[in-house]
């Protein structure tokens, strides 16, 4: 099956999109198991184990990423980009987003700083093939 570039770029802002709630599963559970303070679930956070505070910070982070990814795939989507170096930058970013956290949780540092330039690189790559894809500014 072949899918277009530019529905690949629309997909996988919805993938980051659900990827910013993975850790919060985590993060859910990391609260039932220390007793669920629904009047303030923000004051539970010292009292949540290791991973969930992890899981927190993942999560922060993810919308973070997406504040940068999302900008990157629309403007790639706008500017028309189909190069397969685009499509390999979605994919990319969707597998190392999920390493990350996943990274973040049960503590793997090096893993999950690779896993954030890696990411990072991905939306690099597409922000560059828009501006490629456009042209110089002057002629």
């Amino acid at each position: 099956m072949n899918v277009a570039v530019p529905a690949l770029l629309l997909y996988s802002i919805v993938g980051a999109v659900v990827l910013v709630y993975v850790p919060y599963l985590v993060v859910a559970y990391g609260r039932f198991q220390v007793g669920m303070d629904i009047a303030a679930p923000r004051a539970m956070f010292d009292r949540l184990p290791p991973y969930a505070q992890r899981a927190t910070w993942a999560h922060q982070n993810s919308f973070e990423a997406l504040m940068i990814y999302a900008p990157a795939a629309l403007m790639a989507y706008g500017t028309g980009v189909d190069s397969p170096w685009a499509a390999y930058g979605a994919i990319a970013f969707l597998v190392a987003r999920l390493l990350f956290s996943l990274f973040y949780i049960v503590n793997l540092p090096l893993g999950r700083s690779l896993m954030f330039g890696i990411g990072s690189a991905c939306s690099l790559t597409l922000y560059v093939l828009s501006l490629l894809t456009v042209g110089p500014i002057l002629d």
